[in-house]
C-alpha cells in the first residue's frame, strides 16, 4: 500500500517515513502542499496521505478540500498533522475533510494506533471496490429476454424473429451467451424405461 507523507518539516517526514517503511508500507514524501496534489493527481496508487497543517503553496486544510472535492481522488484516507490542538481546530480540520487528526510532537503510540485504524478503512474500501468490480462483471454477462414469446403449444417449437420455428433452446442460444448441455430428468427417464420394457413384452 502506498502513503503520502508531506510535512515542511523534513526531520518529521523522515520520522513517519522511517516508521512506515518498517511496517512494510511504500511512500511517498513531498514538502509543501503543490507537490503533494501533483503527487496525488499523478499516482493513483495513492491510498492515505499524511497531510501537515502548515505547509508552503498549499496548506493541509486547503489540500483536504481539493482532494475530497476531486472524484478520481476523494477515496485517499486523510491523517492531518499540527500542533494546533484547540477544539476549534480539530473541527476545522476534520471540516476540512480529514478523517483523522494527530497532533504534534506525534506520540509514537497514538500514531501508531490511529495509522491502523486508517489502514483498516483503506483495505475494506479496496476489498468493497474488488466486489463491485466483480458484480459488474457478473451482471454485464447476463443477457435478458424480454417481450411477448410466440411458442407452439403442442410441439414447444419457439417462433423466431424471422418467422421461423426452432426449439427453445436453439432460440435461447442465439439471444443469450447460454449453452445447454442435455440429460435427462428422473420422469423423462422412468418413463423410456417402461416404453423400452412394453417394447420388449410386445
Amino acid at each position: 500500500m502506498k502513503v503520502l507523507i508531506a510535512d515542511d518539516d523534513r526531520l518529521t517526514a523522515a520520522m513517519l517515513q522511517r516508521r512506515l517503511e518498517g511496517w512494510g508500507l511504500e511512500i511517498v514524501v513531498v514538502s509543501d502542499g503543490a507537490e503533494a496534489w501533483e503527487a496525488i493527481e499523478h499516482d493513483p496508487t495513492i491510498a492515505l496521505a499524511i497531510v501537515d497543517w502548515m505547509m508552503p503553496s498549499i496548506e493541509g486544510p486547503e489540500l483536504c478540500r481539493r482532494i475530497r472535492r476531486d472524484e478520481k481522488h476523494a477515496h485517499i484516507y486523510l491523517l492531518l498533522v499540527t500542533s494546533r490542538d484547540s477544539r476549534a481546530d480539530i473541527v476545522s480540520g476534520m471540516d476540512a475533510g480529514a478523517d483523522d487528526y494527530l497532533t504534534k510532537p506525534i506520540d509514537p503510540e497514538e500514531f501508531r494506533v490511529r495509522l491502523n485504524a486508517g489502514l483498516r478503512v483503506v483495505m475494506l474500501q479496496q476489498r468493497l471496490a474488488q466486489r463491485v468490480k466483480q458484480l459488474e462483471e457478473a451482471a454485464s454477462s447476463i443477457v435478458r429476454l424480454h417481450g411477448l414469446l410466440p411458442i407452439c403449444s403442442y410441439c414447444k417449437n419457439v417462433r423466431s424473429d424471422q418467422n421461423y420455428w426452432l426449439q427453445v433452446e436453439d432460440y435461447v442460444a442465439e439471444h443469450s451467451d447460454l449453452q445447454f448441455s442435455h440429460g435427462i430428468c428422473p420422469k423423462c427417464y422412468e418413463a423410456e424405461i417402461g416404453r423400452n420394457h412394453d417394447n420388449e413384452e410386445a
